[in-house]
Formats: structure tokens, sequence, C-alpha cells
């Protein structure tokens, strides 16, 4: 699965939301997301800027954006969780 997490350097949003993600890998192991530096590309800030973070799935139509809760991004992701809530 390819999942993408769009962030910028010191977001601390963007960290909450590669924790939930980290929580979602620990129980899906093929779950590897790579991490996007929006501020690379004037294009990804225009698209993304006051929404990161923003995940998207190669599964999944669309993305989500912050706010989001691990069950809520395990739901876009198509993924089961069973866990604590972050």
């Amino acid at each position: 699965m390819n999942i993408k997490l769009y962030t910028t350097l010191g977001c601390h949003l963007c960290d909450e939301a590669l924790v939930m993600l980290q929580i979602l890998q620990a129980q899906h192991k093929s779950l590897k997301p790579e991490e996007i530096e929006i501020a690379d590309s004037e294009e990804l800030v225009a698209k993304y800027g006051i929404r990161i973070p923003v995940v998207t799935s190669d599964i999944s139509e669309g993305d989500i954006g912050w706010p989001f809760t691990v069950e809520e991004l395990s739901r876009f992701l198509k993924l089961d969780f069973a866990g604590k809530k972050c």
C-alpha cells in the first residue's frame, strides 16, 4: 500500500499524524508511509499548505486532512484497528 503523509518541518500536528501512522504500522507491518515535505514544492504548498497534515493512499479515493483520529485514519486506509485511542 502506497501511503503519503504531506507534512512540513516544525508541524506538531504532522508529528501527531506520524505517530498515528506508526500505531497502525505496528499492527500492519506492510504499511510503509512516505513523508512528503510540502515546502519543497510551490504546487504542494498551494494544495496542502493550510490543510496539513494530509494523508493519501493508493487504495482510497481523495485524501484525509487534519483533524482526524487514528480510528478515522484506519477507516480511510481500509485497515482494521484494535488499540488505544490516540
